[in-house]
């Protein structure tokens, strides 16, 4: 007698099929028509999922975007905040003014 589920396409026990084993076409002998159905199925793999994957492409490229542009905006922000520049002019011109003092006074 044969094993359990070898004749079978199904597998009686676990209601499963045979599952498909992966092959190098570099290393197996294969025909040109093997080949070009490998890569028929290939093609309508990659065609299924080309939607999906655009629409995840699109979402990730305009968070990238908004990412770039918060921290693009807030630069800008927080340099127009800055009064360091400010206040050393301030000290410059007290200074400029208490050594004029100084040489026209006495």
């Amino acid at each position: 007698m044969a094993a359990p589920g070898a004749g079978d396409p199904l597998n009686a026990k676990s209601g499963k099929g045979p599952v498909a084993q992966r092959i190098d076409p570099t290393r197996e002998k294969l025909t040109p028509e093997q080949l070009q159905f490998m890569r028929q199925v290939q093609l309508a793999q990659w065609q299924k999922s080309l939607p999906q994957r655009r629409t995840r492409n699109i979402v990730t490229g305009l968070g990238i975007g908004a990412l770039v542009l918060a921290i693009y905006g807030y630069t800008f922000y927080s340099v127009s905040q800055e009064r360091f520049l400010d206040e050393l002019e301030d000290e410059a011109k007290a200074a400029r003014a208490r050594a004029l003092a100084r040489a026209s006074g006495p």
